[in-house]
C-alpha cells in the first residue's frame, strides 16, 4: 500500500460538464463519471496504518507550528461528500493530530434569525479564521445551491450563476492569503446503500447525520449534482480533492497526507495574486470624472434650511415606510479630506431613528482586521434588514490610501476593484441598497479649512500631520479616485459625485440623492 492513492487526485478538469451529461452517464451500480478512480480498491491493514501514522502525524503537526509561527497563511477546509462516508469520523481524527488550540471547526444549519437578515455568505465571512489558525467547515457555502438544485427549487442557470459567485469568494480568499482545501468524500453507490441502510436502523443517529436532500431516495441525484459543482468549483485557488472512503484508514491517511502535503507547499512559495480588473477609460489627455465635479454650485442660508428640513423629512418618511424592513442600506462616504463627510453623516441621520442606523468610523485596520482578508471587517458591519449603515471611509481605502500609500502591493489593489464590485453586487441581491457619495473639494478650498481648523480649539481634534502628508499627494489621490470612479460605478451601486466647496450645498445634495435612490428601490 502507498499513500500516492486515488485519494489524493486534484480535480483539475477545465472542460464545462453539463448537468444532463453529468446524470445521465451515471449508472446504477457503475463508478461515477467524474470520480471513477475513486472506485479502484484502495485498503490499508490496521497494522500499516499503525506503522505509516507517526510520521504523518508528526509532519502534519510540524506544518501547522510552522503555519502559526509565521502567521503567513490562514488554512480552510471545507468538508463535503455523499452520506455515509464518515466525514464525522475523519474530522475527529484530524483534531487529534493537529493543534486544536489554533483551530477551530464551523458546523451550519439553517439559517438564524440574524443570518437571514444579510447576505448568504455573511456567516462564512463573519467566521474566517485569522492567519496562523485553521477552520474546518461542515454543512458550507455548497450546502444551499446543492440543496435547492437536487430538490428542484433552481434551474440549470441559477445553480451555475451561484457556483461561479463561489468561485469569486474562494479566489478572493486565496488571494488574501486564505489556504482553501477542499474534501470530498466519495463512496461506491451500492456500498453508501448499505450504510444508509444501517444508520436508518440507528434512528437517534440517523437524524443527526442524514438530510432530506442526501437520502437513499435522492442519493443518485445528489451524487451528479456534487460532481457537476466540483468540476465547476475545482480551480488552482481552491481545488477538490477527493477522498475514497470505503477503507476508514486508508480514507484517514490519505485526508491527513493531502492537508500536508498541501499546506507544506504553500508555506514553501510565495502567494501569487491574480491582476484581473475592470476596464479603465483610456484619454490622450487624463481629465477623471472626479476632477469634472463642477465645484461652483453654491445654497443660500435660507434656501439651505428649507431644503434641509424637507429631505431629512423626507429621508425619515421613506425609512418608517413598511417596505423598508425587508432591505438594509448601506451608505458609503469618501472624498477629499476636509470635504465635510463628518457634518453630512449628521445631516443625514439626524432625523432616523437611532436604534436602527449605525455609523462606522473606518481607520486603519487592527491586529485582528489584518490577519484575515480586507473585506472581513466590512461584512462583521453589515446591518440586518431594516436597518441602516454609514461607512465614514469603507473599503475604497484600499484602492485609494493604501494604493497611495504603498500599504498594499500594486497586484492588491489593481485585484480589490473586481472584488467590491462582486461584494457590492452581492449586496444587492441580498436586498441591500448602497449608496456612494464622493465628496470634491478644490485644493485651495482644502488649504482654508485646514487652517480654520488648526485655528478653532473645538476643531482641531479633525487636523493631523497625517492630513498635511496626504496633501502633498494630491494629484496621486486624485488619480486614484479618478480611477476608483471608473471602474466601480456600476448600475447597481453607482457613484453620487458631490460638489462640497460649499458645504451646505452638499449636504442637501446628499439626501436629495439618497432619497432619490431609496424612493426607486422601494
Amino acid at each position: 500500500m502507498a499513500l500516492d492513492v486515488p485519494a489524493l487526485r486534484v480535480l483539475r478538469k477545465r472542460a464545462t460538464l453539463s448537468f444532463r451529461h453529468v446524470v445521465c452517464s451515471h449508472k446504477p451500480g457503475g463508478a461515477p463519471p467524474v470520480f471513477q478512480s475513486a472506485a479502484l480498491p484502495v485498503t490499508l491493514s490496521k497494522e500499516d496504518f499503525k506503522k505509516l501514522e507517526p510520521a504523518l502525524r508528526t509532519e502534519l503537526l510540524a506544518a501547522q507550528q510552522k503555519m502559526i509561527a509565521g502567521e503567513a497563511a490562514a488554512l480552510l477546509i471545507v468538508i463535503a461528500g455523499v452520506d455515509g462516508a464518515g466525514k464525522n469520523e475523519a474530522i475527529a481524527r484530524l483534531l487529534e493530530w493537529l493543534d486544536v488550540r489554533h483551530l477551530a471547526c464551523n458546523a451550519y444549519d439553517a439559517p438564524s434569525e440574524e443570518e437571514r437578515h444579510r447576505p448568504e455568505l455573511w456567516r462564512y465571512w463573519r467566521d474566517l479564521p485569522a492567519r496562523g489558525q485553521t477552520s474546518i467547515v461542515v454543512s458550507s457555502w455548497y450546502n444551499a445551491p446543492l440543496r435547492d438544485r437536487v430538490l428542484g427549487e433552481i434551474d440549470e442557470t441559477t445553480f451555475q450563476t451561484r457556483l461561479a459567485r463561489i468561485n469569486s469568494f474562494e479566489q478572493m480568499l486565496s488571494n488574501e492569503g486564505v489556504l482553501v482545501l477542499k474534501f470530498w468524500f466519495a463512496l461506491r453507490p451500492e456500498v453508501q446503500k448499505e450504510r444508509l441502510a444501517a444508520l436508518t436502523r440507528k434512528k437517534k443517529r440517523a437524524r443527526r447525520i442524514l438530510a432530506e436532500w442526501t437520502d437513499i431516495e435522492r442519493s443518485a441525484t445528489a451524487q451528479a449534482i456534487f460532481e457537476e459543482a466540483a468540476v465547476t468549483t475545482s480551480t488552482p485557488a481552491a481545488p477538490w480533492l477527493v477522498i475514497p472512503s470505503e477503507d476508514t484508514e486508508a480514507r484517514d491517511l490519505a485526508f491527513g497526507r493531502a492537508i500536508e502535503i498541501a499546506l507544506s507547499r504553500r508555506l514553501a512559495r510565495a502567494q501569487q495574486a491574480s491582476e484581473t480588473r475592470p476596464p479603465a477609460v483610456q484619454r490622450l489627455t487624463r481629465r477623471s470624472a472626479v476632477e469634472a465635479i463642477d465645484l461652483s454650485k453654491r445654497l443660500s442660508k435660507s434656501d439651505y434650511r428649507e431644503e434641509l428640513e424637507h429631505w431629512q423629512a423626507e429621508f425619515a418618511h421613506l425609512t418608517d415606510k413598511k417596505a423598508f424592513r425587508d432591505l438594509s442600506l448601506v451608505a458609503v462616504f469618501e472624498g477629499n479630506d476636509a470635504a465635510g463627510k463628518g457634518g453630512a453623516i449628521r445631516r443625514m441621520v439626524r432625523p432616523l431613528d437611532p436604534r436602527r442606523y449605525r455609523v462606522h468610523r473606518i481607520g486603519a485596520p487592527s491586529d485582528e482586521e489584518k490577519a484575515r482578508p480586507y473585506l472581513w471587517r466590512f461584512w462583521r458591519r453589515l446591518p440586518r434588514r431594516g436597518h441602516t449603515a454609514v461607512f465614514d471611509r469603507s473599503w475604497y481605502g484600499r484602492v485609494l490610501v493604501e494604493r497611495v500609500e504603498g500599504f498594499c502591493s500594486e497586484a492588491d489593489w489593481l485585484r480589490a476593484y473586481n472584488e467590491i464590485n462582486e461584494f457590492e453586487a452581492e449586496l444587492g441581491e441580498a436586498d441591500t441598497l448602497v449608496v456612494k457619495f464622493w465628496l470634491a473639494t478644490s485644493k485651495e478650498e482644502q488649504l482654508a479649512r485646514f487652517k480654520a481648523r488648526e485655528e478653532t480649539p473645538y476643531k482641531q481634534f479633525k487636523i493631523t500631520d497625517e492630513d498635511w502628508r496626504n496633501r502633498l499627494k494630491w494629484d496621486d489621490y486624485a488619480m486614484a479616485a479618478g480611477d476608483m470612479i471608473d471602474r466601480t460605478s456600476t448600475h447597481y451601486a453607482p457613484w453620487e459625485l458631490i460638489s462640497a466647496e460649499d458645504k451646505r450645498h452638499a449636504r442637501v445634495q446628499v439626501l436629495k440623492r439618497m432619497c432619490k435612490r431609496l424612493k426607486a428601490a422601494l
